[in-house]
């Protein structure tokens, strides 16, 4: 451990290169908010990139493997070595993988230029490189409990190939496996970890103030809910039409609203970095009733498909990105007026997405949810990205609270 902190005290790089997150979470932010003005640009009839996927496939592609990679990334990277206490990945060995992720976003960008396996194997690169550093530090580390992470990020790797698979074959990859394998495989990281941090945190943040009521940790109704929601999730996976999945969808939602029940959710309203971890587990209880009212007619499927993609996925990730930046360069861990209008512009987003399905997808909302999605992901780059360029501080702030 000595040997471990002499390195990183050593390191003189830039500070963008001395852990995963301060690349990956500046990146994916930059991304998020640029892939939606491309996107935008697509649904007037421009056509910004040499892309050989359709416009809705790349727009599904570039959120789910493009996006939603960097933040994994930047995530693992972070998280494995205080899983295991070992050396981040920092200097050239990042640049590399950052290398990565970019040239994959290029290759799909430029995909009618290359063959189809090509523009595969560079998107992929990165995954590769990600289950092999997981798998690495996890055993070495013996930290066998976080193993089903590697799996589960493996899987999500098999997804994005397969999507590629798809888009070659017949163009609609947006609808078929690859994009419900992924899809599933986010909403089940979600839970296994937002279901460990979220009550954590709230635990912390109570215990700090005295509160007599705090979340129930990890049990058995915990896993069986786990569970149920893999075995939905399965069923979204293999048959998405089938009643019997849709049935189960509202069960799992009900599932996971119980289980915050026990989180002390209504206690944490004055701490915006907790609340909206809540709101976004709560959009992923919601995506599953929303998934199985679309099975039943009763909402359009993009409609309610965007309750777990920009809602759950969106919020999770841009609410674990805030923390952590906040956490890791040492300042206190608080969310000023910046931060809260950074979520609510998110959340605004969603609920712009929603009732424009509802309400046959008009232009204005469309655009609407679009805008607001980039000014929630162009504000976390601009107010959060001179703390990533920065090292860090060299003494924490004290905070009111420990979490």
């Amino acid at each position: 451990m000595a040997g471990t902190a002499e390195r990183m005290r050593d390191y003189r790089g830039p500070a963008i290169f001395s852990h995963g997150f301060r690349s990956f979470f500046l990146l994916s932010a930059i991304w998020a908010a640029g892939a939606m003005i491309l996107w935008i640009l697509m649904l007037t009839g421009a056509e910004p990139l040499a892309s050989a996927f359709d416009p809705f496939s790349w727009h599904a592609h570039e959120f789910l493997f493009g996006y939603l990679a960097a933040v994994i990334g930047g995530f693992v990277l972070t998280a494995v070595p205080n899983w295991t206490g070992r050396l981040p990945v920092m200097g050239w060995p990042l640049v590399g993988l950052v290398g990565l992720w970019l040239a994959g976003r290029l290759a799909v960008a430029c995909s009618s230029h290359l063959p189809w396996q090509v523009t595969a194997l560079i998107d992929l690169s990165l995954y590769v490189a990600l289950v092999g550093f997981l798998a690495r530090e996890i055993i070495r580390g013996k930290n066998w409990r976080n193993l089903p992470v590697v799996g589960l990020i493996a899987l999500y790797g098999v997804a994005n190939l397969i999507f590629h698979i798809e888009a070659a074959r017949d163009g609609t990859a947006f609808e078929g496996l690859g994009m419900r394998l992924g899809l599933g495989t986010t909403l089940m990281l979600i839970a296994l970890i937002g279901g460990r941090i979220i009550p954590s945190f709230t635990r912390n943040w109570l215990a700090a103030r005295g509160s007599a009521q705090l979340p129930q940790p990890f049990g058995r109704a915990d896993a069986i809910v786990l569970g149920l929601t893999a075995l939905v999730l399965l069923g979204f996976v293999g048959f998405p039409d089938a009643a019997v999945t849709r049935w189960l969808m509202l069960i799992a939602g009900a599932a996971h609203l119980w289980r915050m029940s026990r989180w002390c959710s209504g206690q944490i309203r004055s701490e915006p970095l907790l609340w909206v971890l809540h709101l976004a587990y709560a959009l992923l209880a919601l995506g599953f009733v929303a998934e199985g009212a679309a099975g039943f007619d009763l909402l359009p499927l993009p409609a309610a498909r965007h309750v777990w993609l920009a809602g759950a996925i969106g919020l999770m990730t841009l609410g674990v990105m805030t923390r952590a930046t906040l956490g890791h360069t040492g300042r206190m861990l608080h969310a000023g007026p910046a931060t809260v209008a950074i979520y609510l512009a998110l959340f605004g987003s969603v609920v712009m997405r929603l009732l424009a399905g509802i309400f046959g997808n008009p232009t204005g909302l469309l655009h609407l949810s679009g805008g607001l999605w980039i000014m929630a992901f162009a504000g976390y780059a601009l107010v959060y990205g001179p703390m990533l360029l920065q090292p860090r501080l060299a003494k924490k702030p004290v905070s009111g609270a420990k979490t």
